[in-house]
C-alpha cells in the first residue's frame, strides 16, 4: 500500500486575476507533488478559491454584477491559469462550494456550543483589502501595517473566537514538534511576535456586510475569512463536525501546507487552534515561501508593476516559465523577476546548456549510427560522467525534500554541464573519422544519451513538458525515479527518435523591444484648442490631488525613447521613480538637483517598460516646455496647495 502525502495551497483570493508571484505557490507545491508521486506517494494535491468577503462585495457592486456572478468569472480565469502553468492538483475548491458552506456552518455552531465562540461587539480598525482588524496602537502612521492602505473605523457586533485558551497548547506543540513550521526563520517569526506577546480572541463573523457564509443561528452574521477560508483544507476531504467522509480519514492530517509568508500567522495559529478546538489532529508542516518582487517591490497591480503567468507564456513557453520560477526562489529569502533575468537564464541553462546538449547528442547518433544506440564501451573520463549522474540524483532527491527547488535545479544543470564538457573531452567528431575507434564514439554516445536521461527524469517535477520530449528524442521507456539507481538503462539496439530543439535561442535586444511595445503606452492629455473650456469642478475635486515639491537626485534617458527620461525624485521621506516626456528639452545631467512639482497620488503605472510613481508639473508651447518650480528654495515634501 502506498504511503499517502496531502499537499495545499492557499486558495487564491477572488477580487482579481492573480499575477505571476501568486502563480508562483501553485508551480512550487505542483513541483512538490509530481516530485512525491515519482517517489512512490499516494498524492492528494488540493488547489482553489476564497471568494467571500467585503473586498469582493464591493468589487461586484462596481462592475454592477452580482458577487457570485463576479467570483465565477475571477476563479475560472484563476483555474485557467492554474491549468496553463500545468498544476496537476486532485481537487480544485471553491468556498462558494455547497458543501463547504454547510461544512463551515457546521463548524462554527460546534464551535459555539462547546463555549469557544462567543458574541460581543469590536471596535477597531478595519483594512479592507487585507480583511483585517487593528488596534490603533498596531497602525503604522494611521494606515494598515500589513499593506499600507487606508483603514476605516469600525464599530459592530461579532462573534469572537477564544484565542487564548489554547495559547499554551499550541506553544507546546511547536516545541515539540520542530518541523511544524519552516524555514525556521518564520517560526522564530510566529513565536516571538505573536503568541510571546499574548493571542488575543479573534473577530469570526461580520454584520456590515453580507456577502459571505450566514451563521446558521443569527441571520444577521457571516462567519468572517478566517473560519470559512482555512476550513476548506479538511472540507475539500469531506470533513463535516458530524461526519467525516473517506478522503479524510485517509489523507488527514495534511502533510504541508504551501503558502506565502504574509499569511503564515493565519495558518500557523488560527488554524491550528480551531483544529485544536474540533479535536482534530494539526497539519504536520506548514511552509511559508518567500516573495517574488519585482525588483525590491512586491508585485501588486497598483504598484504598476504586475505580471500575469499567461503573458509570460506567450513570450516564452509553459516549461521556461516554471523553470524561472523554481530556479529563481531562495529557500528563504526573497526572489526577484525581470524580462532581462528571464531572458538570461532562458538562453544560458535551456537554450545553451541543456537544449544544445540534448540535441548535439540525438543529432550525433543519426549522423553517425543511423540513430541506432551503440553498447557501452568504456573509456577515460566515463567514470566521472556515471559518478556525477549517480550523486546528482541523491543531492535532487535530499533537495526537493526539503522543498530546496531552486537547489535541486541546480544540481540537474550541474549534470547538463558535466554531459557537455564530456563532449569536449571526449570529441565525438574526432572519434568519427577513425574507424578504429568506432566501438568507443558508440559507447560515448551512450554515456551521453544515458546521461541525458537522468536528466529528464529529475526534471519532470519541474519541467514536465520537456522531459516528456527528451524521452522521445531520446528513444526511452525508462523513465522512473527507481530507474536512476544504477547507470545503464537504455538498451543497445534501440533507435532514438528526431532531433528537435527544446529551447530556440533569443535574442535579448529584440525581445525587449517587443515587451516594451506590449506595455501601456504613455498616458497623456489631449491637446486642447485655445478657446475650449474645460468642465468647472469644484475645491474639493481639487483637493483629491496631492501635488509636493520633488528634488531630482538622479536622471537618465528611457533606452529606446527620444521623449522620455526616468528620474529619482526625493519627495519628503521617500524616493520616487518618475518617468517624465521632457528629454529634447533637458539633458539629463541639466535635470539633476532641480526642485520640481510633482503629482504624488497617480496610480503608478509603466511607459515603455519603465514603471512610473508620479507626474512632474510642465507648462508648453510651440517652443518648447518648461518644468514647475518654486520661486523660493522650498523644502522637497513640501505640500503645494
Amino acid at each position: 500500500m502506498k504511503e499517502k502525502y496531502y499537499i495545499t495551497t492557499a486558495i487564491a483570493y477572488t477580487s482579481r486575476k492573480p499575477h505571476i508571484g501568486n502563480t508562483y505557490e501553485v508551480v512550487l507545491t505542483d513541483a512538490i507533488a509530481r516530485y512525491k508521486r515519482q517517489r512512490g506517494y499516494d498524492v492528494f494535491f488540493l488547489t482553489g478559491t476564497d471568494e467571500h468577503g467585503q473586498k469582493i462585495g464591493e468589487a461586484a457592486k462596481e462592475a454592477g454584477i452580482t458577487p457570485q456572478q463576479y467570483v465565477d468569472g475571477v476563479a475560472g480565469e484563476i483555474r485557467a491559469i492554474w491549468d496553463l502553468m500545468g498544476a496537476s492538483y486532485d481537487h480544485f475548491i471553491r468556498t462558494t462550494d455547497e458543501y463547504h458552506v454547510k461544512s463551515v456552518q457546521k463548524i462554527f455552531k460546534k464551535l459555539y456550543d462547546q463555549g469557544d465562540i462567543y458574541k460581543d461587539e469590536y471596535e477597531g480598525w478595519y483594512c479592507v483589502p487585507c480583511e483585517s482588524f487593528f488596534t490603533e496602537t498596531q497602525l503604522v502612521d494611521g494606515k494598515c501595517p500589513d499593506c499600507g492602505r487606508e483603514v476605516k473605523k469600525t464599530k459592530e457586533e461579532a462573534y469572537f473566537f477564544k484565542m487564548s485558551k489554547y495559547q499554551d497548547r499550541l506553544m507546546e506543540h511547536i516545541e515539540s514538534n520542530p518541523d511544524f513550521i519552516q524555514p525556521e526563520s518564520r517560526k522564530k517569526e510566529m513565536v516571538n511576535n505573536f503568541l510571546k506577546p499574548g493571542l488575543q480572541d479573534l473577530c469570526v463573523s461580520r454584520t456590515s456586510f453580507d456577502w459571505g457564509i450566514p451563521v446558521t443561528f443569527d441571520d444577521k452574521h457571516v462567519i468572517y475569512v478566517w473560519i470559512d477560508a482555512l476550513s476548506n483544507y479538511i472540507t475539500a476531504l469531506g470533513y463535516a463536525p458530524d461526519a467525516q467522509g473517506d478522503l479524510y480519514k485517509k489523507y488527514w492530517p495534511c502533510d504541508v501546507h504551501i503558502i506565502g509568508k504574509d499569511i503564515l500567522r493565519f495558518h500557523t495559529i488560527y488554524w491550528p487552534i480551531m483544529l485544536m478546538a474540533l479535536g482534530e489532529p494539526l497539519p504536520k508542516q506548514i511552509f511559508g515561501h518567500p516573495w517574488l518582487l519585482s525588483g525590491t517591490d512586491k508585485i501588486s497591480k497598483s504598484r504598476g508593476n504586475a505580471i500575469y503567468a499567461d503573458d509570460l507564456v506567450k513570450l516564452f513557453g509553459v516549461d521556461a516559465v516554471r523553470y524561472y520560477l523554481l530556479c529563481e526562489m531562495p529557500y528563504a529569502q526573497d526572489g526577484t523577476i525581470s524580462y532581462e533575468n528571464i531572458i538570461s537564464r532562458f538562453n544560458a541553462d535551456l537554450a545553451n546548456t541543456l537544449g544544445n546538449l540534448v540535441n548535439r547528442t540525438v543529432s550525433m547518433q543519426h549522423k553517425y549510427f543511423d540513430g541506432v544506440v551503440m553498447p557501452q564501451c568504456p573509456g577515460e573520463f566515463d567514470a566521472s560522467v556515471v559518478e556525477c549522474a549517480l550523486q546528482t540524483v541523491q543531492a535532487c532527491t535530499k533537495k526537493m525534500d526539503e522543498f530546496k527547488t531552486a537547489e535541486a535545479l541546480a544540481e540537474v544543470m550541474n549534470l547538463a554541464r558535466r554531459l557537455n564538457k564530456y563532449i569536449d573531452e571526449t570529441m565525438p567528431w574526432v572519434l568519427a573519422k577513425d574507424e578504429s575507434q568506432r566501438e568507443r564514439l558508440g559507447g560515448v554516445l551512450y554515456n551521453l544519451l544515458e546521461g541525458i536521461r537522468f536528466l529528464a527524469v529529475l526534471l519532470v517535477p519541474f519541467m514536465p513538458r520537456t522531459a516528456e520530449s527528451i524521452f522521445a528524442q531520446i528513444g526511452t521507456k525508462e523513465q522512473s525515479l527507481e530507474s536512476l539507481a544504477e547507470f545503464g538503462k537504455i538498451v543497445p539496439g534501440d533507435k532514438v527518435g528526431e532531433a528537435v530543439p527544446l529551447f530556440a535561442r533569443l535574442d535579448e535586444k529584440k525581445m525587449l523591444e517587443e515587451i516594451a511595445a506590449m506595455q501601456p503606452a504613455p498616458a497623456s492629455a489631449p491637446e486642447k484648442k485655445a478657446e475650449e473650456k474645460l468642465p468647472e469642478i469644484s475645491i474639493e475635486d481639487f483637493a483629491k490631488v496631492e501635488i509636493k515639491v520633488g528634488l531630482v537626485l538622479e536622471s537618465q534617458r528611457v533606452e529606446g525613447a527620444d521623449k522620455l527620461l526616468v528620474s529619482k525624485i526625493r519627495v519628503g521621506d521617500e524616493v520616487r521613480q518618475i518617468v517624465s516626456g521632457i528629454a529634447k528639452d533637458y539633458a539629463p545631467e541639466d535635470f539633476v538637483g532641480k526642485k520640481v512639482a510633482v503629482i504624488t497620488n497617480l496610480k503608478p503605472v509603466k511607459l515603455r517598460g519603465v514603471l512610473s510613481e508620479g507626474m512632474i508639473l510642465a507648462a508648453s508651447d510651440k517652443k518648447g516646455l518648461a518644468v514647475l518650480t518654486p520661486d523660493k528654495d522650498m523644502p522637497d515634501g513640501t505640500v503645494i496647495r
